[in-house]
């Protein structure tokens, strides 16, 4: 007899229509009458929506960085790009979670286009996250796919799952960090690259 699979299979994908129904039914238990005016089509845009705040799944962040250039004339300082904006959903509450990244890589004879890195960072909040997960995604996927020297990604963020629930602490920011190879090995590297995303603050 064959040994069976412990690998769960993934739940089929739901319909629009069940997804809309699953919209209306929250609505319901949460003491509205989706029969008003000002609700018909709220099913139908809240999942409209959804395809917009989660399309993170159907990106691959892995080919943002195929496309590399060679042709720097040597150029191997550190390439920082600083305060790239974000919203995504905290995966315990889907509840937004809104703030900036910080990527900063030290390249090894290749460089990608700065776009890339931004959109990058854009896969990953586009998807039910926590916001440690994301960080180390995001720096994790850099240095497998770009083989630089190293890769820091520094995130801070505001999490609405405890600014306006919860503990309702509305002034409160979440900050983390994943440092790769040199920004995590060079004390010297990592300051320079928390100085450059502090500067002009």
């Amino acid at each position: 007899m064959a040994a069976s699979s412990n690998k769960q299979r993934k739940p089929r994908k739901p319909t629009r229509k069940q997804a809309e129904d699953a919209v209306s039914t929250l609505l319901l238990w949460a003491g509205e009458d989706t029969r008003r005016e000002g609700l018909l089509d709220t099913p139908k845009r809240v999942a409209k929506a959804y395809e917009d705040w989660f399309s993170g799944y159907k990106s691959d962040p892995v080919q943002y960085l195929k496309r590399t250039f060679e042709e720097v004339e040597g150029y191997d300082e550190m390439i920082v790009l600083r305060d790239i904006g974000f919203e995504s959903h905290c995966e315990h509450h889907m509840a937004p979670i809104i703030g900036k990244a910080h990527v900063g890589y030290l390249p090894n004879n290749k460089v990608v286009g700065i776009s890339k890195l931004a959109r990058v960072v854009e896969a990953f909040a586009r998807r039910f996250q926590v916001q440690e997960k994301m960080t180390a995604q995001i720096a994790n996927c850099i240095q497998d796919v770009l083989q630089p020297k190293g890769v820091g990604v520094v995130i801070e963020a505001v999490h609405q799952c405890m600014t306006t629930r919860g503990i309702h602490k509305t002034d409160v920011s979440m900050v983390t960090s994943q440092m790769v190879g040199t920004f995590r090995k060079d004390a010297r590297t990592r300051g320079e690259f928390l100085r450059m995303i502090d500067a002009k603050r």
